[in-house]
């Protein structure tokens, strides 16, 4: 993967003891949606379950909506480790056209796991262009070593589109579109733009 990738991680450094009360700020946020869910989560718990003061949270974060951007962060860089250095084929060592489709079906399911974190989060996450810049980047990359001709920063960003919660959201939850319906509705997308035989598609 090219260097050039805008990685979130690439964030500003802090005191050691703030990056504890941080770290532990995010795992016990992590616990608590994970036993709860997004919609019950309160600074209270996390703080509580973190071991640190309510007002440590909102020195860290800023707010709720902070602390669930942050969370996002976190889950974000590690997919991101995963597109770069994981197994392929979402990661290295596949062809471009297996790892354009494993990105598809994993983009898609990431997307639909932080659905509930990435709404809490608001504004405060918002359109977040380092995760636009990473994903229109790394697809444009693949469109690349396809020899796909024409305009592949439009294009890659055409691909990266049908992947966003609000359409998972119209498609699946409002649509009543199966999961696999979906990924091989994006797989036949992929296809037509590499001009490639499309997978089998399911229903």
């Amino acid at each position: 993967m090219p260097n050039e990738l805008p990685l979130l991680a690439n964030g500003p450094v802090i005191r050691r003891d703030a990056a504890r009360n941080r770290e532990a700020l995010l795992q016990a946020a992590a616990e608590l949606v994970g036993a709860c869910g997004v919609r019950d989560l309160t600074t209270e718990a996390v703080a509580a379950r973190a071991g640190v003061g309510k007002g440590t949270v909102f020195r860290r974060f800023g707010s709720r909506e902070g602390l669930m951007a942050a969370l996002l962060n976190h889950r974000e860089e590690e997919w991101q480790a995963s597109v770069i250095s994981g197994p392929p084929p979402l990661g290295p060592g596949a062809p471009p056209m297996e790892r354009l489709v494993a990105f598809g079906a994993s983009r898609l399911r990431h997307h639909r796991e932080q659905a509930a974190l990435i709404e809490a989060a608001g504004s405060t996450w918002g359109e977040n262009y380092a995760v636009l810049g990473f994903v229109s980047l790394h697809v444009r990359t693949l469109l690349s070593q396809l020899s796909v001709q024409g305009d592949l920063g439009y294009l890659s960003t055409a691909l990266v589109a049908p992947l966003a919660v609000p359409v998972l959201r119209q498609q699946i939850d409002a649509g009543g579109m199966s999961e696999e319906r979906v990924i091989a509705g994006w797989n036949d997308l992929v296809a037509r733009v590499v001009a490639q035989p499309s997978p089998t598609r399911s229903s």
